[in-house]
């Protein structure tokens, strides 16, 4: 059988423009040169799979590429060198509100938000009321997402992630934005869907977390991947320091 992820020996690089002075820019024009420009390599010929049912932390520190990398793998950045593919319905939690519109109410949100990770109208209509009840924002389904709070935005972006059932479950950080007690559910969900067979790859600083959820990590470190084994192996190398 395919994996459910492929990434190919896939790199990816940022512009950076520096602000510089006038003359300095001035000059350049003259001599035809580019001033204040510099190319950034986030993630470096990176070369994996990730097989059906199998649970993958993206470990590294800040600035190592693995944000990056799941943003390839969900579809929001294009790899300028190699190649990602995915096979099933990916549902991603990459950033607070992606796919929600601030004008929208939350009601509209879930319909739209649904209607992007591949859920018909009428699925979206069976799995409703599961998704504001999981949620637990009943009372501001009506109202404009723009005054939302970040927990809000939170809460129903999630609720609605899950109940698209995902064969591909990819999520970045942002279990650290809802309060205990919304973590703890949505950690709950997540072992449910991996208990239930789902692929789920996670970007996350608290290895403690990621030690109990995932079986495989993948350690990045300045866009290279430096280790690719079981996660507890994964997390004692990060811990002492690479």
């Amino acid at each position: 059988m395919e994996p459910r992820i492929s990434v190919e020996n896939v790199s990816k690089h940022f512009v950076l423009r520096h602000r510089r002075a006038l003359k300095d820019l001035a000059i350049a024009a003259l001599s035809r040169k580019e001033v204040g420009i510099d190319r950034f390599c986030a993630v470096d010929q990176v070369d994996f799979t990730v097989n059906e049912g199998e649970t993958v932390a993206l470990l590294g520190y800040n600035g190592s590429g693995k944000s990056t990398l799941l943003k390839m793998i969900s579809g929001v950045l294009r790899p300028d060198d190699g190649r990602v593919r995915t096979r099933g319905r990916v549902a991603g939690l990459i950033e607070v509100g992606a796919g929600f519109h601030p004008d929208l109410t939350g009601r509209e949100n879930v319909y739209l938000n649904g209607a992007i990770l591949g859920m018909s109208e009428a699925q979206i209509d069976q799995a409703y009321d599961d998704i504001v009840a999981f949620s637990e924002i009943e009372r501001f389904m009506d109202t404009e997402v723009k005054f939302y709070s970040s927990g809000m935005f939170l809460r129903l972006a999630f609720s609605v992630a899950v109940h698209s059932d995902p064969e591909v479950f990819l999520i970045d950080e942002i279990l650290a934005v809802g309060d205990e007690p919304f973590q703890k559910k949505c950690i709950s969900r997540i072992k449910e869907l991996r208990e239930s067979g789902r692929t789920l790859v996670i970007v996350s600083h608290d290895l403690d977390m990621v030690s109990k959820l995932c079986e495989r990590g993948i350690l990045l470190d300045h866009g290279k991947m430096i280790m690719d084994g079981p996660t507890s192996e994964v997390v004692e190398r990060m811990r002492a320091g690479n």
